[in-house]
């Protein structure tokens, strides 16, 4: 029966799904937004120097609320402008596919993007440039914009509409020229949109994309955002790699409304941001799989297990589970395939109740995904030390849940052991 519905599985889903991770401009998208981490996740460090998790009385908590606006510049240069860098990184990753220019590609991109901003007159100031849409609120725009600078680059170079250099000019001079055309085919059309008819970007994409927002920060959206992740894992099928890829443009708008909160002193409006996941649902790997890993080294009497248990306690406390996924394997293994389902459901439903009812910070912030999910927790809530707690709890949880299951598996291959002897 399990074999009919691998086979299922694989014709009617595995190759679908494999061709829609690797579709080309979904895979630039995933490149350029995972490009801009190391910015994210230092810049929003800042959010917690500039508000640090002390009593208020202490002198040092006194000092750096004082100087909380310039702690936080880093910050508001990083993370708070994210989009700038991310629409470099699609719009290179996106040209390499096709084998064009990607420094070109790269900068038409991030060009594309800056003409849907209208800088405002301000009196003594001169224009400024309004910085709200640069970050995540802006993302779907420079999405948008950053494929349709690099399709024009590809049509202009592919239709030969460019300037022509002699072999003899050194590339770099060349480049700059050839590149001139879909320049100003691309300043031409989103310039003229921009300013000429005075569209609004990024307020119609916001119109449109806020009730898909909305649903995804939500206890249905992660519950069904957590089982088709598992179920993909469960036959070999990469889950995060295509839930990831589709969902962590929203993921990103939702923390950065909770970061500009942050700073701002406001109430933080957002809970399911993909931190949300990485520490409290995902704490071990996908499947909430620390506690499998603990079991499998503490309880099993099976050889292999107790073996495989040991071995990968410690990348799990680090999050790294595919020792355990291919290893134990939780792929097509009818066992433990129940618990890596349902586990990082229960943790999940219990994370956003804990949330919602105020009893843990919403998370503000991406701490690096191999810190131990305690230590993480602790930092992705603005060093919340209630997050500890609750991620203790959780592993505790996902100890409980999986228990019944390795006993049953380590019955299995005990006896398997004892029959190869």
């Amino acid at each position: 029966m399990l074999e009919k519905i691998t086979n299922f599985l694989d014709k009617r889903l595995s190759e679908p799904m494999g061709r829609l991770a690797g579709q080309r401009h979904l895979h630039a998208v995933r490149d350029g937004i995972i490009a801009t981490l190391p910015l994210i996740i230092v810049g929003s460090l800042f959010l917690i120097i500039a508000n640090p998790p002390l009593p208020e009385t202490w002198g040092v908590s006194i000092f750096l609320k004082a100087n909380a606006a310039t702690i936080l510049l880093p910050y508001r240069m990083t993370m708070y402008i994210m989009t700038i860098y991310a629409t470099w990184g699609i719009g290179y990753s996106l040209a390499r596919s096709y084998d064009l220019d990607g420094v070109t590609g790269g900068i038409l991109s991030a060009i594309a993007f800056m003409l849907t901003i209208v800088p405002q007159a301000v009196e003594g100031l001169g224009f400024v440039i309004p910085m709200k849409n640069l970050g995540g609120a802006g993302m779907f725009v420079g999405i948008i914009v950053s494929i349709f600078a690099v399709e024009v680059l590809r049509f202009t170079t592919t239709k030969g509409f460019r300037i022509k250099m002699p072999e003899e000019v050194p590339p770099a001079v060349a480049r700059s020229f050839e590149a001139l055309t879909p320049t100003a085919l691309i300043i031409f059309v989103i310039g003229s949109i921009s300013y000429f008819l005075n569209f609004n970007w990024h307020t119609a994409i916001q119109t449109v994309m806020t009730p898909l927002v909305s649903a995804t920060d939500s206890l249905p959206s992660v519950i069904i955002l957590v089982f088709l992740t598992t179920f993909f894992w469960s036959f070999g099928i990469h889950g995060m790699s295509i839930i990831g890829s589709l969902a962590r443009p929203i993921w990103l708008q939702i923390l950065d409304a909770n970061t500009a909160a942050a700073a701002a002193g406001n109430a933080i409006p957002g809970i399911g941001a993909e931190p949300f996941y990485q520490w409290f649902i995902w704490i071990g790997g996908s499947g909430c799989t620390i506690g499998l890993a603990i079991l499998l080294a503490v309880i099993t009497k099976s050889k292999y297990a107790r073996t495989l248990g040991k071995s990968a306690l410690a990348p799990s406390i680090f999050n790294i589970n595919e020792p355990l996924i291919y290893g134990a394997p939780i792929v097509l293994n009818p066992i433990l395939i129940i618990p890596f389902v349902i586990t990082p459901i229960v943790c999940g439903i219990i994370a956003w109740f804990a949330t919602s009812a105020g009893l843990v910070n919403p998370v503000t912030v991406i701490a690096p995904w191999t810190l131990p999910g305690p230590i993480g927790a602790f930092l992705a809530t603005g060093g919340d030390w209630r997050a500890i707690v609750l991620s203790l709890g959780l592993i505790v949880l996902s100890v409980i849940i999986y228990f019944p299951f390795v006993k049953m598996y380590d019955k299995k291959l005990v006896l398997e052991e004892q029959k190869e002897v």
